[in-house]
């Protein structure tokens, strides 16, 4: 029987999950075992999981669960450096060079386990089944919005938090941009037909904020893109990957421009082929924005949660997704979990 075990997330400020009561009751019906880790922050109650009738356990205890157990989360790992022997399917960051996602994968190879990467489940044309994207997209473009009107008043932008829905971000949105004036940034959005430039989209218009929404064809020439400099607000959706164009090189620091605030939603800095050159590391709640330049001045914010500031809404439009896609874990049809699994193959050998 497969069994499935739901950890708890162990990241500040993480509360989403990647499966409802509703999914663990549909993974039952179709005969799976299911476990569910207690949890302190998740936005979901433990009493729910608990009524489907799943096996409840204590919080963080995945590491001590049967060794045919399938260990699901989000986010990353606790960095101990202890060896992982199980399955595990979450989001591992692991397969782009990023020096955290090496000494993950090194973890794997001594502990005999395999990462099925979330990011890696796709269709037979390559089309991801699941993603976080659009409600990164939009609280991306909000906490960018709260950059710029930081910069309105002199100064850097202060810590963030999660919202209980997308209808009270807006509210406080709009308050922080009615105190600023008339004036609306525009903004040049890359990667705009996506799931992630929909959701930066979205926001912009309800916020009254022009946008210029450009993807593939606007920038299959490779670059320079002189039209990123010329907007207030820059949107990066696309992620890092061979090929990747450079949309802001390093020289934006000291170029004319009235480009004041990046938002790099796909956040790939310690990737070698991110297209942001101006910064070298992710922001956080604490701190969301960092100041790369003073005179003129230029911020990037570029969390690598931002789902998590909208935690049920993601959670449960996240779940909906993956769920047909957990279903098929036991006999996989559609071979979904084997190229996530090749995937992992080929990235292991090249250690």
């Amino acid at each position: 029987m497969t069994h499935l075990w739901v950890r708890a997330e162990q990241r500040d400020h993480e509360t989403r999950v990647g499966i409802t009561p509703e999914g663990v009751y549909r993974l039952q019906d179709a005969g799976l075992k299911v476990t569910v880790e207690q949890s302190p922050t998740r936005v979901i109650p433990d009493a729910d999981y608990a009524a489907t009738g799943c096996t409840m356990a204590p919080a963080y205890t995945w590491p001590d669960a049967p060794e045919e157990a399938i260990i699901f989360g989000l986010k990353e790992l606790p960095e101990d450096g202890t060896p992982l022997p199980h399955l595990h399917i979450m989001f591992g960051h692991a397969f782009k060079g990023q020096p955290a996602g090496l000494r993950l994968l090194q973890r794997f190879r001594e502990g005999g386990g395999t990462l099925l990467d979330l990011e890696y489940l796709t269709d037979d044309t390559g089309r991801r089944l699941a993603a976080f994207g659009y409600w990164a997209g939009y609280a991306g473009a909000a906490v960018a919005l709260k950059c710029w009107v930081a910069q309105q008043h002199g100064r850097l932008a202060g810590p963030v938090s999660a919202y209980e829905s997308s209808t009270h971000l807006l509210q406080d949105l709009q308050s922080d941009l009615v105190a600023t004036g008339a004036h609306r940034p525009d903004a040049l959005i890359v990667g705009a037909l996506g799931r992630v430039g929909h959701g930066v989209a979205d926001l912009c218009t309800a916020m009254g904020v022009a946008t210029t929404r450009w993807d593939l064809a606007e920038t299959e020439s490779g670059g320079p893109f002189p039209q990123v400099l010329a907007h207030e607000l820059f949107f990066n959706c696309v992620l890092a990957r061979p090929g990747t164009p450079v949309f802001v090189p390093a020289g934006a620091r000291t170029a004319s421009r009235r480009l004041s605030v990046i938002g790099d939603i796909a956040c790939d800095p310690d990737s070698d082929f991110s297209p942001i050159k101006v910064y070298d590391r992710t922001t956080t709640w604490s701190a969301p924005a960092l100041r790369v330049h003073d005179d003129p001045v230029l911020d990037v914010t570029a969390i690598d949660n931002l789902p998590s500031m909208l935690p049920l809404e993601s959670s449960e439009d996240y779940a909906g997704q993956l769920l047909p896609v957990l279903l098929g874990l036991p006999n996989d049809p559609e071979e979904v979990w084997a190229r996530a699994t090749a995937t992992f193959d080929a990235h292991l050998e090249r250690l």
